[in-house]
């Protein structure tokens, strides 16, 4: 990684002509400035945020406000219903025809950027049975049971602490008899290789980030993160994708009156701060050769 600077002075050597990727943690202001390099380049913003894709969660995933989505074209977002998977191979082939409009593409799902950029294996898709099975257990937090039947290769390769990622590994060995690992080793070329991107890297540090968190949490509730929630509530499923969002279960409990308004906040920080350190950790081990950028 190099460092570029502050973000106020990225889009000084912008090309129109190339596409942009911009990656970073949680409440980070990639969102701002994607618009800012967008109204640039004239290209399209593009999600590359796996909970923003869902209709369900605008306020609580930080999607793009109405009026930002009106100064500029953002795709990909808010189009998938609630109850419906979507896997990093459904992004890329979404993805894929947006490549020739030089668009700019933001988001902190570590593992859309890497597929986009190093390519992703050619999986079958998973019976649904197996993956009915590999969810009931992840949601009895079985995981030292789901790790233990992992390969090794794969094992030493994912991040443990990821639910979602071990019950993926494990759905897969399971369907298919081989390995994430191995399928990951066999990946076909990718659709954009990095030296043909220009991307920047939010380096947001966790003493910056975390009153930052805190503020964007107090906003969500007042911008109407607790009428989304009230609207989620009946018909309230955990094993929905969508409810993965963070903050999802415990706004919902808020308003059936199972926490307190106090409680759900202090939970959804720290499950905030966790995720951003996943994200940090995941672009240190991954993105050794973007564009580190400071935040304003």
């Amino acid at each position: 990684m190099f460092n570029e600077g502050s973000l106020e002075n990225v889009t000084a050597g912008i090309d129109p002509s190339r596409p942009v990727l911009i990656a970073g943690p949680t409440a980070s202001g990639k969102s701002a400035l994607a618009l800012d390099i967008a109204r640039i380049t004239g290209g399209p913003v593009v999600n590359a945020d796996a909970l923003q894709v869902y209709a369900d969660w605008r306020v609580l995933t930080a999607r793009p406000s109405v009026a930002d989505e009106t100064a500029c074209p953002h795709v990909l977002y808010g189009h998938v219903p609630g109850e419906r998977s979507y896997s990093v191979g459904d992004w890329l082939r979404e993805v894929a025809p947006l490549l020739s409009k030089a668009p700019v593409i933001v988001g902190g799902t570590g593992l859309y950027f890497t597929a986009l950029t190093e390519g992703l294996a050619d999986i079958p898709e998973v019976p649904e049975d197996v993956h009915q099975t590999a969810m009931a257990r992840t949601q009895a937090k079985d995981m030292t049971g789901l790790l233990a039947e992992l390969d090794a290769p794969t094992l030493a390769r994912i991040d443990v602490q990821n639910p979602m990622r071990v019950q993926r590994a494990w759905e897969v060995l399971t369907a298919t008899g081989r390995g994430l690992a191995d399928w990951q080793d066999a990946t076909g070329p990718a659709l954009l290789p990095l030296d043909q991107a220009q991307t920047f890297l939010i380096n947001a540090p966790k003493d910056w980030l975390t009153p930052r968190i805190e503020r964007r949490f107090d906003l969500m509730i007042k911008g109407g993160a607790l009428a989304e929630a009230r609207a989620n509530a009946p018909g309230w499923r955990a094993d929905r994708p969508a409810s993965k969002a963070i903050g999802a279960a415990e706004l919902v409990a808020h308003v059936t009156g199972d926490m307190t308004l106090e409680a759900a906040r202090e939970a959804v920080i720290i499950a905030t701060r966790r995720y951003a350190k996943r994200q940090r950790s995941w672009f240190r081990a991954r993105m050794k050769n973007w564009r580190v950028v400071s935040p304003n």
